[in-house]
């Protein structure tokens, strides 16, 4: 029989015995693992009797192996009778251990908390823009026309925003170079921002064969830290200057950059379509995300354990390194490139942890309170999903994934259904007009 008594908000005291009969066979398989490699004097390595053992050592020398081998699924059967939800590892006390009779154990344990859930349906959230205009349109447009634009060389012209430079450069910081701060035929962009503040526009107004010395400071934030927030002095020789020249904007353009259209005004409309249907997709993520927000905010969680804001962020943490490493990159070897550390990627993740989880408690009150549970025929669609996307058989998803964890997916995703469903999107009051809504009449 097991009993909990809660004595603060999220801890209590777990009482529960583990009986004779099982102390026995726990204490026949300690046993069986201890002779094998005992040395008793008249017997073979191995195989001296319980008996003997006994008569040598006391049986008593068996109980902490014995208790080894039982209280973990003493302990989850003790769980399981009293229903409640540990979040963290228990603190184990003996509190009998008598011979012939049932061994008492209290573990102090720290549970999940109560959620005491507010409104979560029906909801007003911020009224999301959904429409494409004509200066949308266009942007994409001018995005096509500079990925099939051409770099023609300019023989005597100066380079401007926009041009592509061919330089060799050499950096130096107080007369001595540094590591990665010299390169020869480098193609750069000016006006690209891909290089220090300061720099590319140094070589605006410049043509091909100038040499050019340019000053810039680090910033105090660089990757490297052995540079940030110092001065440098590059000297940059410029081989040549390239500008783009952009296609004309007509019908053969957009068969060019869509084989499945003819005319301009077909490639206009279909990037319409795609743009309404981005626009769509943000909009509903944005309101599912304000609508979860608002639930969040709405309930109530007296505390929230330290230990569930910790493994959130440990759980943030190694998904980030496994994506990273997923990448070919390993995390000793993506610190130094960023020059961050462990704890600096910890500080990060732990900004949010706490508001992460409070969400997933409500998420989780939710599917209680909505008895959401998941069929076996949603658990086997699931599944086939996963394995489609992943390109995966089914049994290696079943193998990877639990019934449990994928039914908790599930009824999550209802969870968020039902806020979502129910919320209504409401703009906010205002006497003035846009100037896309007065003159934009492409909706």
């Amino acid at each position: 029989m097991a009993k909990w008594e809660k004595k603060d908000t999220n801890k209590g005291e777990l009482t529960f015995e583990i009986a004779q009969e099982e102390i026995k066979k726990g204490l026949d398989r300690a046993f069986n693992r201890v002779r094998r490699n005992l040395n008793v004097p008249g017997f073979r390595k191995g195989k001296v009797t319980r008996q003997i053992f006994n008569r040598m050592y006391g049986e008593e020398s068996l109980y902490e192996d014995t208790l080894n081998l039982l209280l973990p699924g003493a302990y989850d059967a003790a769980v399981a009778e009293t229903k409640i939800e540990p979040v963290d590892q228990p603190e184990i006390s003996i509190e009998k251990m008598e011979k012939n009779e049932p061994w008492e154990i209290k573990a102090t344990v720290t549970v999940k908390p109560e959620v005491e859930l507010g409104q979560y349906k029906n909801l007003t959230v911020p009224k999301q823009d959904r429409r494409v205009l004509v200066k949308d349109v266009n942007a994409e447009l001018d995005k096509l026309r500079n990925e099939q634009a051409e770099l023609v060389l300019k023989e005597d012209g100066k380079a401007k925003k926009g041009d592509t430079v061919t330089i060799d450069y050499a950096g130096s910081i107080d007369g001595k170079p540094f590591e990665g701060g010299k390169a020869d035929n480098y193609s750069l962009e000016l006006g690209s921002g891909s290089f220090i503040p300061g720099f590319e526009d140094q070589l605006i107004g410049h043509k091909a064969g100038d040499e050019v010395e340019v000053k810039v400071t680090f910033p105090e934030d660089y990757h490297a830290k052995d540079v940030a927030g110092k001065d440098a002095v590059f000297k940059v020789k410029i081989h040549e200057v390239r500008e783009k020249q952009l296609p004309k904007l007509d019908d053969e353009f957009a068969k060019d950059v869509d084989e499945d259209v003819d005319t301009l005004d077909e490639l206009k409309k279909k990037i319409k379509e795609e743009l309404t249907k981005q626009k769509n997709e943000a909009a509903d993520a944005a309101v599912e995300d304000a609508a979860i927000e608002e639930a969040t905010n709405n309930a109530t969680i007296k505390e929230i354990p330290q230990a569930m804001i910790d493994k959130e962020i440990q759980d943030e943490m190694n998904q980030y390194l496994g994506n990273i490493q997923r990448q070919g990159i390993n995390p000793k070897l993506y610190f130094q490139i960023t020059g961050t550390t462990e704890d600096d990627l910890r500080k990060h993740f732990a900004e949010n942890a706490e508001q992460h989880v409070r969400t997933n408690l409500v998420l989780d009150a939710i599917v209680d309170a909505e008895n959401i549970k998941p069929s076996q025929e949603e658990i086997d669609k699931e599944i086939k999903n996963l394995a489609d996307e992943y390109k995966m058989k089914e049994a290696q998803v079943r193998a990877a994934l639990s019934n449990d964890i994928l039914s908790h997916d599930i009824a999550i995703r209802d969870a968020i259904k039902v806020i979502t469903d129910s919320a209504k999107e409401e703009a906010k009051k205002s006497s003035k007009k846009t100037e896309d809504d007065k003159k934009d009449s492409d909706k």
